[in-house]
């Protein structure tokens, strides 16, 4: 059976073509690509090593060396190592920001959160009210001139000693409010609807829902302060706002209370009295800024009540609690330093991707890793930038509320701005997570799953339309049939997800009965029916059924990459190189047993010469030890010397000691020596038992190297000659064919012109 060699690795003409049978190209092309691109660099090695030291790719390249970037198709062993290096560099960045997405985040978040949700959320008033069970103007009234003034202002201790920190007021004694809160309101114009003219004698006043075509920006009431004029939203640097019902615009009449409960409370009562909110009134704002020291934390809360047109009140509540100064403590300045890890392993991968784009060409793009490679990036980009933003933006409004305390301190925009920051990051991170398998794919255990998604990617789509179509005509049916009584149904989207939620089980079968008598049974009954038990399990059966597919495949094909063999043969190199070590003191000591106190360096030369030394090696070994360099080494140097010397070959030998027993567990000893590195040692070593010639150890291991590196010079010599037999079969061939060809084209040229048809002798000719 003919075989090759290539880098140390020796394979058979069958394993190589089960291995190009694994993916129908060749085993070790890169995993991104199925060929090389028209203009790709690796037609060959040489054309690829001029490219990299061209002046458009400098040498400096291989920092930046991966499967992408080095023609690893016909090196089985770059390829590991490429592989292996990528991985431990991609880890290392994994690590660096897990600390910096964990770093920003603290378990403390969701006890600042929960603290201030209890206070201003549960808290009643004396007629029983909490911010949760508004349903009125009179409720909201009530809650304002109750429980928020005592949440916001803490003037007693528990023993009702006075307390009293500066013109601060302090949540929980430990919370500072930032500056002062705020309410605001948004209306909407009278006569912004159209009344039935059967009722418009009774009906006078029609106010519709909120919209920003009907908003009201007129003054009213006392018209005199911004509780009763319009201040856009361009002038008060707010943003809108996603309520239950409907966006709000970020404009509106605002009213700022003060830094005490006495004057606060005065200012609350004197709204209520000049009926500040009325049948226009659409929606009301709370919001604050609180700060905590001893955890670094920030909460922005805004409380909102939205009164819509059909009368009554629905709360909704905002409390983003996050970390808008950075650096405080240890911990924090740790957090830099990943920081600037950070930005460094972003440069080198934007300069890695930018390599891999100017080589591959539009033919990067193809692959869906290099697509996650450069959305990571992306994201990265962005997070540093914002990191940047939110810096400068923190200090320029602290800087301003130092200077006028009791202005409103609006972090409203920057909150929301971090919030999306730290999504942004946990996206991030997932994608980062999700590309190791980037980097582990090159075992068949480890492409299981991406190979089944791929397999059985159309039968999915194919198998989802008819799924939607049937679960869309269900949420329809569900949101005409229920929505004016059930909440889970009250809008289309709802239903969309109130019937992923029965495929889990989680749904109140009562509501549905409560609402319609007859076709809720028949509408639950037939959705489980058709949804549950025949459309779920046909998706779960393309899924199993692709699966058995490809782990039957798998199961019959090697694995692309033995990763083990490697690991395996580079002991094995590294147990030789301490063998050739321990010849080598061998061999000097040998040179030293000559028993003369003196010991001339042509004499020491020549023993170790006869040996294989070379000249460098020998000179080298002399002069460390000829401490007078009178080229002889006398009694005590020769000690000396003799001494080290030992002492070097017994650390030599507890060192290959160690390596075997850590590589090898004694289980496994069976299995390890199954390999054939290891199994020409091991014939070898028996074969040294049997003989008893007086050999010694040191000898012995020699010879065999020896030997090992002859039969490799032979393999290689011989599958040289294999390939040159090969041409030479091949150029036989085609000499033979040539012949046959001509000897046809005589025939024929003869036949023509013995019919006598010089014409198409002639057109033969010119053939």
């Amino acid at each position: 059976m003919s075989s090759f060699q290539d880098n140390g690795f020796k394979f058979t003409a069958k394993e190589v073509h089960e291995m190009e049978s694994l993916t129908n190209k060749t085993a070790w092309d890169n995993a991104g690509f199925e060929g090389s691109p028209p203009n790709s660099p690796f037609k060959s090695k040489s054309s690829f090593t001029n490219i990299k030291c061209s002046k458009t790719l400098p040498c400096a390249m291989g920092l930046w060396s991966t499967k992408l970037t080095e023609n690893t198709s016909n090196n089985p062993e770059l390829y590991i190592k490429t592989t292996l290096r990528e991985l431990l560099v991609y880890i290392v960045f994994l690590v660096d920001i897990c600390l910096l997405t964990y770093g920003m985040t603290s378990s403390n978040t969701f006890y600042y959160t929960k603290v201030m949700s209890n206070l201003f959320l549960s808290a009643a008033s004396d007629t029983g009210v909490s911010f949760q069970t508004i349903g009125s103007m009179a409720d909201f009234w009530s809650y304002t001139q109750g429980p928020l003034l005592n949440g916001l202002y803490w003037t007693k201790w528990y023993n009702n000693d006075s307390f009293s920190r500066g013109p601060h007021s302090f949540i929980y004694y430990e919370n500072m409010v930032l500056g002062v809160p705020r309410i605001r309101q948004i209306k909407v114009m009278n006569n912004s609807c159209v009344v039935h003219k059967d009722f418009r004698e009774d009906i006078t006043g029609c106010y519709n829902v909120y919209s920003l075509d009907n908003e009201n920006k007129a003054p009213f009431g006392l018209q005199n302060g911004t509780a009763w004029t319009y201040s856009s939203e361009e002038q008060l640097g707010g943003s809108s706002h996603w309520g239950k019902l409907t966006v709000y615009s970020g404009g509106g009449y605002y009213q700022d209370l003060k830094s005490n409960m006495v004057e606060s409370s005065a200012i609350l009562q004197d709204l209520k009295d000049n009926l500040w909110l009325d049948r226009g009134t659409r929606a009301v704002f709370v919001d604050l800024s609180v700060y905590n020291a001893n955890i670094n934390l920030f909460c922005i809360i805004r409380l909102v009540v939205e009164f819509p047109a059909t009368g009554g009140a629905v709360t909704s509540w905002q409390f983003r609690t996050v970390k808008l100064i950075r650096y405080v403590n240890n911990w924090d300045y740790f957090i830099i330093g990943c920081e600037i890890v950070f930005c460094v392993f972003i440069f080198y991968y934007i300069v890695e991707e930018i390599l891999e784009i100017r080589i591959h060409k539009l033919q990067y793009i193809k692959c869906i890793w290099n697509c996650l490679d450069l959305m990571v990036i992306l994201l990265s980009l962005v997070s540093i930038g914002f990191h940047i933003f939110r810096t400068i933006k923190v200090n320029i409004i602290l800087g301003a509320l130092l200077k006028y305390p009791e202005a409103y301190a609006d972090f409203e925009f920057l909150a929301f701005w971090q919030t999306q920051y730290n999504n942004m990051n946990a996206v991030n991170l997932f994608f980062a997570w999700i590309k190791i398998f980037k980097y582990i794919s090159f075992n068949k255990t480890m492409t299981q799953l991406s190979s089944t998604l791929a397999r059985c990617a159309k039968d999915i789509l194919g198998f989802a339309i008819m799924f939607f179509i049937v679960f869309f005509a269900y949420a329809q049916l569900g949101y005409l049939l229920f929505g004016t009584q059930v909440e889970n149904f009250s809008t289309f989207l709802k239903c969309i997800f109130t019937q992923f939620r029965i495929i889990l089980g989680d749904f109140n079968y009562d509501e549905i009965d409560n609402a319609n008598r007859i076709l809720g049974p028949i509408y639950f009954v037939t959705y489980v029916f058709f949804v549950f038990f025949v459309l779920l399990n046909m998706f779960l059966a393309i899924i199993n059924d692709t699966y058995s597919e490809v782990k039957a495949d798998l199961s019959d094909q090697k694995d692309e990459l033995q990763i083990t063999n490697f690991i395996k043969q580079g002991y094995n190199k590294a147990l030789t190189k301490m063998k050739r070590k321990k010849e080598r003191i061998a061999d000097v000591q040998k040179a030293l047993q000559i028993g003369s106190k003196e010991l001339g360096f042509e004499d020491f030369k020549n023993n170790l010469k006869g040996l294989g030394h070379s000249d460098q090696e020998i000179a080298d070994a002399f002069s460390k030890y000829d401490y007078d360099g009178n080229k002889i080494l006398d009694e005590e140097e020769q000690t000396r010397m003799k001494e080290e010397l030992e002492e070097k070959k017994v650390a030599l030998s507890v060192e290959i000691e160690n390596m075997g027993r850590n590589f090898m567990c004694p289980n496994s000893t069976h299995a390890f020596t199954q390999s054939k590195d290891f199994d020409d040692d091991t014939k070898s070593n028996k074969i040294a038992n049997k003989a008893n010639t007086g050999i010694s150890d040191e000898e012995f291991q020699s010879l065999a190297h020896r030997v090992i590196q002859l039969e490799h010079l032979i393999g290689n010599t011989v599958s040289k000659i294999d390939a040159i037999t090969i041409k030479l079969e091949i150029m036989e061939r085609n000499k033979v064919k040539r012949k046959d060809m001509m000897g046809k084209l005589l025939d024929s040229i003869h036949e023509d012109a013995r019919c006598g048809h010089n014409g198409q002798v002639g057109n033969t000719e010119k053939e």
